[in-house]
């Protein structure tokens, strides 16, 4: 029994020291790291590979260094409103089975750096703040406000987990957020597709400039060296600029292209494809781009020359049908007896309280038209009397007009400019002027004609005293009160008599100013650098619109206007302070003495600027045609030429003799 004993006992002994020693001889192998850190904070930072069967039980690890999201995440609105309950700072993290609605990621930043999960959970907020996150912050919709860190809550069961945005690069990653309300998706695609037709829409002319570039780009091959050395090439090149000038013609929109332009395109492209590997010296292109485009610069600069020249003779020149009806007529008159060649109602010519109108012109058409458009509107034709005062050569003519188309029961008088005997050089300074050797010189003097920049100052309108007749009104009409000027490029829109009630409040001059563009200013038609001018004058005081003007006679002879202006004419007898023409010294004249008309009134710019509004014109009781694209020329802007033309009974008899046409 000892035996037996003793035997249990080494027996248990060696059970119990054995595995003493062995654990003891395995912790005598183990050397702790030289910083003498803890076990645990050494963890955080150890590095776990999907060999390493040692599992930590902190949170249920993945087999790749990649922490991946849940296949679906679900989001409640509760979520995204009671973020904004809980702190910033807050950090409670919980696991959940298989439904948990929270779980960790990581960004490509986070990735890059192979971060294991452990640091992740254990370094809070604050690493992710290092990463440039911010706390997501819920409005409602689940739209991220900004930032990369969020704290939500669990609409089930209230718990809280802490979430780090996605990167949206990486494909093995995808971020779940909470699904926008329909509505509000459906404006945005409303607004979205809007924005994909509006940058969807092609240019009207896209083919046609299409076909011009390649115009160009064909022209430069066939200008190359490398390019002329292959006649076949060469040879293609020619037919297909032959094809796509005819194809293009004179097409300004793409709906103006034949059908076969597509087709055109597209050889052209081939052939300039083979062009393109034919030279591959991009520098000599380069070169020959520039030099074409140096020489296009020119021949622009040369044309626009052209153009102004062309434009001013042919503002200066009369049509040959103008030129045809007043010898017409004039025969005609002619041959009428003298009995005939008397106006009716003569009796009204100084009655002050009808409605009289002056017109200085020698263009017996234009004239026509503003008569008959005045007439036409008037409310009563028989209170309003026309005055019209023309030169020599006009003057049977005109008088036959009026003759043969009376304007209804309207008072008409024709006078001649040459009758006017007290309108001579010694009376006015302006005559003596228009008389002189200087001046002959400056409108008939080729090699001054060419010194002067601006030849509408070269117009011979300023050589006729007609034109200057306007500053004369109290001597030509010495019995009436007052008097409404129109120019004969105007067209009446409407009835006018209003006009004489308006008070002019002690001015002599009522018109429409023109301040609305900054050439309309003083300075634009005054020489300011003239200290007298500049002494006397505002150059940014408002111009004003001559060609509709109602002018009182009783002021005009108190104020001695007349003298003013022979004053001034004096003055400018060398052409120092302004050029030649009748707005500069009108607002010389009428500084201070104009009185501001609505603008409804009148409404100019027909004749050079066709960018007037249609509203204006519509509304305008005046139009007018100032400037060189007359309506009765052909370079008249044809969108504004009905204005006139449905004045003019081209059906006349003398109209069609002298083939003038609308």
């Amino acid at each position: 029994m000892v035996a037996v004993r003793n035997i249990v006992l080494l027996l248990l002994s060696i059970t119990v020291v054995a595995p003493i020693v062995l654990y003891t001889d395995r912790l005598g192998t183990f050397e702790p790291p030289s910083d003498k850190q803890e076990f645990v904070e050494d963890v955080t930072t150890h590095a776990f590979s999907a060999a390493d069967s040692r599992h930590l039980n902190l949170l249920p690890q993945e087999t790749s260094t990649t922490v991946k999201e849940p296949v679906r995440v679900v989001y409640t609105e509760e979520d995204s409103i009671n973020r904004r309950n809980f702190p910033r700072g807050l950090q409670l993290v919980k696991s959940r089975e298989h439904l948990s609605a929270r779980v960790l990621s990581t960004t490509d930043e986070d990735q890059t750096k192979k971060e294991n999960p452990i640091k992740l959970v254990t370094g809070g907020i604050r690493q992710g703040n290092q990463v440039g996150g911010s706390l997501e912050k819920g409005d409602g919709t689940g739209e991220n406000v900004n930032g990369e860190v969020a704290i939500d809550v669990d609409g089930n069961d209230g718990k809280l987990a802490r979430s780090t945005s996605l990167s949206t690069q990486d494909p093995q990653i995808k971020q779940e957020q909470p699904t926008e309300p329909s509505s509000k998706a459906k404006q945005k695609g409303s607004r979205l597709s809007e924005t994909n037709k509006h940058n969807d829409q092609t240019p009207s002319d896209y083919r046609v400039k299409q076909l011009k570039d390649q115009l160009i780009q064909a022209k430069v091959f066939l200008s190359l060296p490398v390019v002329k050395s292959n006649p076949h090439l060469t040879r293609e090149l020619r037919l297909r600029v032959k094809d796509v000038s005819r194809t293009l013609g004179d097409a300004s929109k793409d709906s103006e292209l034949p059908r076969n332009a597509n087709e055109r395109i597209k050889a052209m492209e081939q052939t300039l494809m083979k062009g393109k590997q034919a030279q591959d010296d991009c520098a000599a292109v380069v070169k020959k781009l520039r030099a074409m485009l140096h020489s296009t610069e020119e021949q622009l600069h040369v044309l626009k020359k052209q153009t102004l020249f062309l434009t001013q003779l042919t503002a200066k020149t009369l049509p040959k049908g103008l030129h045809c009806l007043p010898l017409r007529l004039t025969t005609e008159y002619h041959n009428m007896n003298s009995s005939e060649q008397e106006f009716p109602n003569q009796e009204n010519l100084e009655e002050p309280q009808l409605y009289h109108y002056a017109i200085f012109s020698d263009n017996i058409l234009a004239t026509a038209v503003v008569v008959n458009s005045t007439v036409t509107n008037a409310k009563d034709a028989s209170k309003h009397v026309f005055h019209i005062v023309t030169d020599r050569l006009n003057y049977a003519a005109m008088r036959m007009w009026f003759l043969v188309n009376p304007p209804g029961k309207a008072t008409i008088q024709v006078q001649n400019i040459e009758d006017f005997t007290w309108l001579n050089s010694s009376y006015s300074p302006v005559l003596k002027q228009l008389g002189s050797q200087s001046m002959i010189d400056y409108y008939f003097k080729a090699h001054r004609a060419t010194s002067d920049s601006n030849l509408k100052f070269r117009n011979p309108k300023y050589l006729s005293i007609l034109n200057h007749l306007r500053f004369y009104l109290p001597e030509i009409f010495p019995k009436l009160n007052k008097v409404l000027f129109l120019d004969d490029d105007i067209v009446v829109q409407k009835d006018l008599t209003d006009l004489w009630s308006i008070d002019l409040k002690g001015n002599v001059n009522g018109a429409v100013e023109t301040c609305g563009e900054s050439f309309h200013r003083f300075d634009r038609y005054l020489n300011f650098s003239h200290p007298l001018i500049a002494k006397n004058f505002d150059p940014h005081a408002c111009g004003w619109a001559y060609g509709m003007n109602i002018f009182d006679l009783v002021e005009w002879k108190r104020q001695n206007i007349t003298e003013v202006y022979h004053n001034w004419q004096n003055l400018n007898r060398d052409r120092q302070l302004w050029k030649l023409g009748t707005l500069p010294p009108g607002l010389i004249t009428f500084w201070k003495r104009t009185f501001p008309l609505n603008r409804s009134w009148h409404v100019l710019g027909l004749g050079y600027n066709p960018n007037v509004d249609h509203k204006d014109i519509e509304q305008s009781a005046v139009v007018h045609y100032n400037g060189n694209m007359k309506p009765w020329l052909e370079i008249s802007i044809p969108k504004f030429r009905s204005y006139w033309t449905k004045y003019v009974d081209y059906n006349h008899l003398y109209l069609r003799e002298c083939n003038i046409n609308p």
